[in-house]
């Protein structure tokens, strides 16, 4: 797979290859059996059921680091962040920032289109649970750095949905920007804030899961700080 990543010559030919993985086993036979029995509200629709590649524009200045899709989210629609509630009030929050066309994500033809901002997870494929392994995360791991690699010409902030996500970027720091991550690492927390050298600044987020919006811990008027930040950083008015 780490060749298969370092072949991709631009964003769609990783898509393609992304969409085609097979490497853990685990999360293969989950995708594969949620895209098979179906939630009821859903159970007339046809499943994508696959790992789910990134989104948004070629050209980024600012991308956005989740997780994994959702196991009837983007493992249903076949585009990351859209079907369900996390999605809503991701993409709501987008809009309102100026960096999506429209507030909703609901499948993948549906007209939404991103200003300079590109989204994509750590994970490709709906984990049980939502907790993918740390050898599922390693194993992912090229997939997510070639991402970074193609658009690094006009990359300058990530967001990181999460501590996962956040762990996540460290390597990527070593592998695709030659840069020695911190140590110790700075710690996760909404609004955190790290930069250094030649790699985008890297700004924390709460993970906009129901747990968080539900129960206030994340709110819109927080999602619409962290991007007016992301914002600034990266030059985009």
């Amino acid at each position: 797979m780490v060749a298969r990543a370092a072949r991709a010559t631009d964003l769609a030919d990783l898509d393609a290859a992304v969409s085609d993985c097979f490497a853990c086993p685990r999360l293969v036979a989950w995708r594969e059996e949620v895209a098979r029995v179906k939630r009821a509200a859903f159970r007339d629709q046809r499943y994508w059921g696959r790992p789910v590649p990134g989104f948004g524009a070629a050209d980024a200045r600012i991308a956005i680091l989740g997780l994994a899709p959702a196991a009837h989210g983007g493992n249903r629609t076949g585009r990351i962040f859209t079907g369900d509630r996390s999605g809503d009030v991701l993409f709501a929050a987008l809009h309102r920032a100026g960096l999506a066309n429209q507030p909703t994500s609901v499948a993948a033809d549906d007209g939404l289109t991103l200003r300079d901002t590109r989204i994509f997870a750590a994970v490709r494929c709906a984990p049980p649970d939502n907790k993918p392994t740390p050898a599922e995360r390693d194993t992912c791991a090229p997939w997510l750095h070639r991402e970074v690699a193609l658009i690094r010409p006009t990359l300058r902030v990530v967001v990181a949905l999460g501590a996962f996500a956040w762990a996540a970027w460290w390597p990527v720091l070593r592998d695709v920007y030659g840069v020695r991550p911190p140590s110790p690492r700075p710690a996760f927390g909404h609004g955190a804030h790290w930069s250094g050298g030649s790699a985008p600044a890297l700004l924390g987020c709460y993970h906009v899961s129901q747990q968080n919006t539900f129960t206030g811990r994340l709110t819109p008027g927080m999602l619409d700080d962290v991007f007016a930040r992301a914002k600034q950083l990266a030059g985009v008015d």
